[in-house]
């Protein structure tokens, strides 16, 4: 085992995102990463454009690392824990999970007493924006300051109960494509107006980017932002309150709770 080192089992759009995210903010190198696939034509990009270390070993590159990421998807978790259990050395690695639904205890009843953490990013980690959310069991507090550290790298962190974490799914998570649906139909209008697709398209990006500038920067409420564009009679308010007619808020809503429902029945 080397320290410092990391293994992602699991090379996928979230998994690669990780590793170059890690490596874009400077934290580390991509020699210090090893990810994992069962097709290494699948990653084989990773290695070749990123510099990264690529197999289909799991057990080597467990045995490589410090700090093992699981990456895969739900569905093929437990074949993958039990399968790489052997090679864990309880006393010093540390496993992150970023498998949706897949709680502590489970991990925990696989993996025997280690240090575990479950994290859930989005794949704007891959340039350090990703909004992540991490629980801890019992030893994986002994790593929370260096994990916190860690993905502090790659955007903002929030340290949260394990209970809330399917909220942070959604929310954190999936949210990500809610927002891009938003910035979609945002562009769309915009041709329909008649902008161009490219210029619709940079329009309704740095409107986003913007907006959420004046929030987080002025540590404010959408509300008040709002009030300083919706003059009486005006343009804005006339837009907003034909969204709100069709359904605008109320259909994000539903979707954020219907998110929220459908980890509740897979977890139950």
């Amino acid at each position: 085992m080397k320290p410092n080192n990391i293994a992602i089992l699991g090379g996928g759009n979230l998994g690669s995102s990780i590793a170059k995210g890690l490596v874009k903010s400077g934290m580390m190198q991509a020699s210090q990463i090893t990810i994992t696939n069962i097709d290494l034509d699948l990653i084989k990009h990773l290695n070749e454009e990123d510099g990264f270390n690529i197999t289909t070993n799991n057990h080597a590159a467990v045995k490589n690392a410090e700090i093992v990421i699981i990456a895969v998807k739900p569905t093929a978790a437990e074949i993958l824990l039990n399968d790489i259990k052997d090679s864990i050395i309880k006393d010093s690695h540390v496993l992150i999970s970023v498998i949706s639904g897949v709680k502590l205890e489970q991990l925990e009843s696989i993996m025997g007493d280690m240090p575990i953490i479950r994290a859930m990013p989005n794949t704007a980690i891959a340039i350090q924006e990703s909004m992540t959310a991490l629980s801890f069991n019992p030893k994986g507090l002994a790593y929370k300051e260096r994990v916190v550290k860690l993905f502090d790298q790659l955007g903002s962190t929030m340290v949260i109960p394990e209970a809330q974490m399917p909220a942070a799914t959604v929310l954190a998570s999936c949210g990500i494509a809610f927002a891009l649906r938003f910035l979609r139909a945002a562009s769309q209008g915009g041709i329909e107006i008649g902008f161009s697709s490219k210029v619709s398209m940079d329009v309704a990006a740095q409107i986003m980017k913007g907006a959420s500038k004046l929030i987080i920067e002025n540590e404010s409420h959408p509300e008040p932002e709002i009030d300083k564009v919706t003059t009486p009679l005006g343009v804005t308010i006339k837009s907003l309150n034909k969204m709100e007619h069709e359904g605008f808020s109320s259909s994000l809503i539903q979707g954020v709770v219907a998110g929220y429902n459908k980890i509740q029945e897979t977890e139950s």
